[in-house]
């Protein structure tokens, strides 16, 4: 079977990109290593877990365990648990600092996303993790990137100083989920207004210029390569909502984009599915590898 890195921040990454995706690896056999900054075990979202600080009233230590929005906003049950459970795995115990991650070691690499920029920036705009990405495309291996982590890759650079998503078609965070994702926060959250915004558009920049979808868009050779939920997809409205998530056993509300050996989703609610669609990719190139 095969060996996948899984790169993470030292904190704030998505507890459901992160859990959900490595419980399926663990349930189909792959072999699953986590790469932080320093080699320390990493921390998801705190809010994203327990919903904690999503309501108006979040600001009040005394009411801030008091969940209304936040129940709906956070991860769910089968993420919490796959978190709880993952915490306890000795590899995510045991990460590998990202400098001393070497490619040749590993048969994939997965891209968990996460939006809160506290912890999330040094991880996307890391170097060292940009070249580790353009090294596994390079190399022809699987890579599975979902909501932020599509911007990872879009950040790394090809040989020819193109992102290695030039020429790939891709999905990502939709500036649809984005956009609404941060009118809540400008409510439930008012002293902190900007909580889903990883980055916030500068002075004289569109709505949206530094959404994660515009700025993808703009490291692809074609507009038209990032790629959505088309008009006319079965289950649309259910795939758009940004309220319904798929599930172990139910795709009908997942959406994702694979371009040969590379694989995108947009946000939580298409890990299921993005993950089952990464490990066939794993299976694929163990038989090819086996047949040779």
């Amino acid at each position: 079977m095969a060996k996948v890195l899984i790169p993470l921040p030292h904190r704030d990454f998505d507890p459901s990109e992160a859990a959900i995706s490595w419980s399926v690896l663990k349930r189909l056999g792959h072999s699953r290593a986590f790469a932080t900054p320093d080699g320390r075990p990493g921390h998801a979202d705190d809010m994203m877990l327990t919903g904690e600080g999503l309501d108006i009233w979040g600001f009040l230590p005394g009411l801030k365990r008091l969940v209304a929005i936040g129940w709906l906003m956070r991860a769910n049950s089968d993420a919490r648990i796959a978190y709880a459970a993952m915490e306890q795995d000795p590899a995510f115990k045991n990460p590998l600092p990202w400098r001393q991650v070497r490619r040749a070691d590993f048969d994939g690499l997965l891209l968990p996303g996460g939006h809160r920029a506290r912890g999330m920036r040094e991880y996307l705009e890391s170097e060292v993790l940009q070249n580790l990405v353009a090294e596994f495309f390079a190399a022809g291996l699987p890579v599975a990137a979902v909501c932020h982590g599509v911007l990872l890759a879009a950040r790394s650079r090809a040989a020819h100083d193109r992102s290695v998503l030039y020429g790939r078609r891709t999905t990502a965070l939709t500036w649809a989920f984005e956009r609404k994702a941060s009118q809540v926060g400008r409510v439930v959250r008012f002293w902190d207004p900007h909580y889903y915004r990883t980055y916030r558009d500068r002075p004289g920049e569109p709505k949206g210029f530094m959404s994660v979808q515009q700025e993808v868009t703009r490291e692809l050779a074609r507009p038209e390569d990032f790629v959505d939920v088309p008009p006319d997809a079965s289950n649309y409205r259910r795939k758009t909502s940004g309220m319904v998530r798929d599930t172990s056993d139910d795709d009908s509300a997942a959406f994702v984009a694979r371009d040969g050996n590379y694989v995108s989703a947009r946000w939580p609610g298409d890990v299921h599915t993005f993950a089952k669609t990464f490990a066939a990719m794993l299976a694929e190139r163990d038989k090819v590898a086996a047949s040779r």
